[in-house]
């Protein structure tokens, strides 16, 4: 059996047996410009511009005083009686020692003791790390890396971009330099400090693989992913360019091993100042909503809904109440700009929401039924079930639709809590390879409403490509590409 991939929060490496975190130093990239050979003249391709090599040991002699290693302690909650031995691999302050042995801790609750990182970003001692590395802990030590040790303060963290602020009580402490993610570009050389398993102060490089990566659960940060070695103890740490300017904080690895395996991810260092000045001014951070539900628009879903080409963010379902509500957004819609930003994948949408404030006023370019049209927006506030993102089976190719199906009892309409739509009670074929399934409820066709199998099979007849169904499953609702050729 391969497997399964899981994205790891590094932190917090409990008094359970690995090494814990630890905070460590950056600088920026002077370069030492040894003499480059000259291009060689390509009658296919223009010469690539040759460049200096990084100087990654001016940047930590000076912007590595300013990481520093956090040590966090505490007790984990006791368990109650007829809870099982491995409710602690629920916790996701554990979330490295999956597979150790829980069952040994004692019943009535441990003492923990994690490590991680952070950095200074004034010097009057304010701090920033990861709400994951602190989160729980009764005591917070901050060491710097000329070996002083101060206890912390948790000002306030926020558990939706993992970003937390401590604060020491001194003066004229070492500050790092915050950047711009903006002038970063994929392929720029970048350097991470940290204590991977407690190995302190040790210092990495590589490049910047992607940006705006979206993650699993963290919808609303739109994460830096690069091939720096980043492990269990590098989190919270500072992820600098080579001007020796942090542009992100280490939070994340993606790993079949529970190791590094060459995909590592910051939170990009505009959200975590955000936050920042949120919980200085009030003690907790706030993020808008605008209170949709959307998914990527493949290709197929895109010849469905008349699209030039594939991309945008698609509307599966609108939260009564909410803003989208309120702007008319409506299941079908693809929104494609966001105050005049493009909306290429549906996480860009998450993150500028995420990124947005609570009442500020939004233009929302949609495409509805092949036309375009902008939707002004007032955003709310983020809850549970504000921005949601759905996921799909993937695409089809040829066949017919594959679908027996039957309108809704007067019964199943009340429990599905829906008006009109068509039960699936057979799936072959074209339907069943997009993943469609007996149980579905088709509310819509191409953004038509379904009452009747007559409707459908219209529909199905006349689409040159594919038929974007609308299934209700449960409390969830999602666009399905069936292709028709």
């Amino acid at each position: 059996m391969q497997p399964r991939k899981f994205t790891l929060a590094l932190a917090v490496a409990a008094a359970l047996g690995a090494g814990g975190i630890v905070a460590v130093q950056n600088l920026p990239f002077p370069t030492h410009a040894a003499a480059a050979p000259a291009a060689v003249e390509s009658p296919v391709a223009q010469p690539v511009r040759q460049r200096a090599l990084p100087d990654f040991a001016s940047i930590v002699a000076q912007y590595g005083p300013a990481v520093v290693n956090i040590s966090a302690s505490g007790m984990t909650r006791a368990a109650l009686a007829d809870e099982p031995a491995d409710d602690f691999e629920a916790d996701p302050f554990f979330k490295f020692f999956r597979g150790l042995p829980f069952g040994q801790i004692p019943r009535g609750g441990a003492p923990l003791h994690g490590q991680g990182s952070g950095f200074i970003v004034s010097p009057d001692g304010v701090i920033l790390t990861n709400a994951h590395v602190v989160r729980d802990a009764s005591e917070v030590t901050v060491k710097l890396t000329d070996r002083r040790e101060f206890l912390a303060k948790v000002v306030g963290l926020d558990p939706a971009t993992d970003v937390a602020v401590l604060r020491v009580d001194a003066k004229n402490l070492p500050t790092i330099r915050i950047g711009n993610l903006k002038d970063t570009s994929v392929g720029d050389w970048v350097v991470a400090i940290g204590a991977p398993f407690g190995f302190e102060n040790s210092v990495t490089a590589g490049i910047v693989s992607a940006k705006g990566r979206s993650l699993p659960g963290d919808a609303s940060v739109p994460f830096i992913q690069t091939d720096v070695a980043v492990n269990p103890g590098n989190s919270g740490g500072p992820l600098f360019n080579l001007a020796g300017e942090v542009i992100g904080i280490n939070s994340q690895i993606y790993s079949r091993s529970g190791g590094y395996q060459g995909l590592s991810f910051a939170i990009p260092i505009d959200v975590a100042a955000r936050v920042k000045d949120q919980i200085l001014a009030t003690g907790h951070a706030t993020h808008a909503r605008l209170g949709v539900a959307i998914q990527e628009v493949s290709q197929g879903l895109a010849d469905s809904f008349g699209l030039a080409k594939a991309g945008g963010a698609l509307v599966s379902s609108v939260q009564p109440g909410s803003a989208a509500a309120a702007a008319g957004l409506r299941p079908g819609d693809v929104i494609v700009q966001y105050d005049r930003e493009p909306i290429v994948e549906a996480s860009d949408l998450s993150s500028l929401v995420g990124m947005a404030s609570v009442g500020q006023s939004v233009d929302l370019e949609v495409v509805r039924k092949g036309e375009k049209r902008v939707v002004k927006a007032t955003l709310g506030k983020a809850d549970e079930s504000g921005t949601k993102t759905a996921s799909a089976g993937g695409d089809i190719h040829g066949g017919r639709l594959g679908l027996a199906v039957r309108p809704l009892t007067a019964q199943e309409s009340h429990e599905a809590k829906v008006t009109g739509g068509l039960l699936v009670e057979g799936v072959e074929k074209a339907a069943e390879r997009a993943g469609v399934q007996p149980g579905d409820i088709i509310l819509s066709a191409n953004d038509t409403p379904m009452k009747t199998a007559e409707q459908l099979r219209e529909i199905a007849a006349h689409a040159p490509k594919s038929v974007a169904l609308l299934l209700q499953r449960g409390d969830s609702r999602i666009f399905v590409p069936v292709k028709t050729g």
